[in-house]
């Protein structure tokens, strides 16, 4: 089975020069503390209290007993043969994950036409906004009884998918009778928090009732699309083993020694050096490929929320080998690189513009795919369009892509994708997430907590006056109230 290719050429200063591009020099220097990157990740994976404890048990999904993962797979099964809707509510990586498989490895417009889903459910994802109008229409127009609902949160207790649960689940309850429970299926924290308590709660007066994944420990929400995300990816009938089978293929190629032979540590020493010696501060995910639009997206949290730090990392060490990350606040840093997914040939007619004329601070990584499931070939237009295919017109003009980039020298890399399957999905996710890992090593922060994202949800819960908040967070939202001057606000 062919595995994706890395072309990097265009990163390096023989395609864009010595200003922009990176030196034989930049990556001799760099070489070290990617040696040291790649050791101290290859010990953190060798102990399972710091995978667990810092938060790299994602780098284990790929091995998940084969036994739980057939009767998974068998689960789903039951379930596309038993409703004709699922809804899936999440935020953040209980939402993009799953998302960007269903787009990946399922049908376009899979929810449109019976004959591509092949007997299938159709599947909605809420829950990951507030906006009232997308679940009042789709509540509106679906049969409660002929609707499963999945809800992911580790706690419970993030507002968006709290709130769409609340009024799906009463949609259900109204709709499709007593035994509505039987119908939801929650992937939660194994032991802890509010929906784990109504799991409980529910299944002591109906053991079918309110059936229940596990959220494993160490995996954050970015991390997670092989942990949550099984489930909904059986209903919809993609073998899930596959994409296990070639997330554990990449990341054995990702853990190599050699920087010219792992590339998610020469992605990331490449992109390190172009960011902190080079200004290249924003990165441009473009498929060239509709869908793989939604794998870009995903990776724009995952970029994100890992590298985008206010502080360094402080590692305390125990005498058993157990680390322990904080913030360094003596140190501020404000790292990280900000990403920006896009669509070719989509946004070759808009954000492209700027890629080429505008600030030299970017970087372009394409996704090209060799060989689609379908081809369409243009006859009788008697043009120069006539007798070529659609996937040759995408590769001409993604190698027009890059050659446009680089007369301006500007940096970029292309991810070859032999066809876009369920093994090379997984490769891709486990690609995209070591490169992450590697990245945050290299810039000295921890890739792997969250802290920006606990500022709004912490002012949001003191604004609806949620019980049990820290006092030294209402403290703080006190001392510092959002101020508005009326002559700064333009109205009729």
């Amino acid at each position: 089975m062919k595995s994706l290719k890395f072309d990097l050429n265009n990163m390096f200063s023989h395609a864009v020069g010595t200003k922009h591009g990176v030196t034989d020099k930049d990556l001799a220097v760099i070489a070290p503390a990617a040696k040291k990157a790649l050791a101290h990740i290859g010990k953190l994976l060798s102990s399972e209290k710091n995978r667990v404890g810092i938060g790299l048990e994602w780098t284990r999904l790929p091995y998940q007993d084969k036994e739980n993962i057939t009767k998974l797979q068998k689960l789903g099964d039951e379930i596309a043969a038993s409703y004709d809707n699922v809804i899936s509510l999440g935020i953040g990586g209980s939402y993009l994950g799953l998302k960007a498989a269903q787009d990946a490895l399922r049908s376009p417009y899979y929810n449109d036409f019976p004959d591509v889903r092949r007997g299938r459910p159709r599947v909605y994802f809420e829950g990951n906004n507030l906006d009232p109008d997308t679940l009042s229409v789709l509540i509106k127009n679906l049969d409660p009884k002929k609707t499963f609902l999945i809800i992911i949160s580790k706690s419970g207790e993030t507002a968006e998918p709290k709130a769409a649960f609340t009024v799906i689940e009463e949609w259900l309850r109204a709709g499709a009778g007593a035994a509505y429970g039987r119908q939801i299926m929650a992937i939660t924290d194994p032991a802890s928090g509010s929906l784990r308590m109504r799991v409980k709660e529910e299944q002591s007066r109906d053991p079918l009732s309110f059936r229940n994944l596990p959220v494993m420990k160490g995996v954050g929400g970015r991390f997670s699309e092989l942990n949550v995300g099984l489930l909904l990816m059986a209903i919809a009938g993609i073998n899930i083993q596959d994409v296990l089978d070639g997330g554990a293929a990449m990341l054995e190629r990702c853990l190599k020694s050699r920087l010219d032979k792992n590339p998610a540590l020469m992605y990331a020493a490449l992109n390190t050096v172009l960011y902190r010696k080079k200004g290249k501060s924003i990165a441009v995910m473009m498929p060239f490929s509709e869908t793989l639009k939604s794998t870009a997206d995903w990776y724009v949290q995952l970029l994100a929320e890992s590298l985008g730090k206010k502080y360094a990392r402080k590692i305390k060490i125990s005498e058993d080998g157990r680390e322990t990350w904080c913030p360094d606040l003596r140190k501020v840093v404000n790292v990280g690189r900000t990403p920006i997914p896009a669509r070719g040939t989509n946004d070759l007619h808009s954000i492209q513009q700027n890629n080429i004329e505008g600030e030299n601070n970017k970087t372009v990584t394409f996704i090209r795919v060799e060989n689609f499931k379908s081809d369409i070939e243009l006859r009788g237009t008697g043009d120069f369009l006539s007798g070529h295919r659609y996937s040759e017109l995408l590769s001409v003009a993604e190698e027009a892509t890059e050659w446009a980039l680089v007369r301006e020298s500007k940096p970029n890399c292309t991810i070859v994708v032999p066809e876009v399957t369920p093994f090379s999905w997984g490769e891709m996710i486990l690609f995209f997430e070591m490169a992450t890992a590697y990245e945050g090593e290299l810039l000295g922060i921890n890739a792997y907590d969250q802290g920006g994202v606990e500022g709004y949800k912490n002012y949001m819960y003191y604004k609806l006056k949620k019980p049990g908040m820290a006092e030294g967070i209402v403290k703080e939202i006190r001392r510092n109230p959002l101020k508005k001057k009326s002559k700064y606000i333009i109205s009729a």
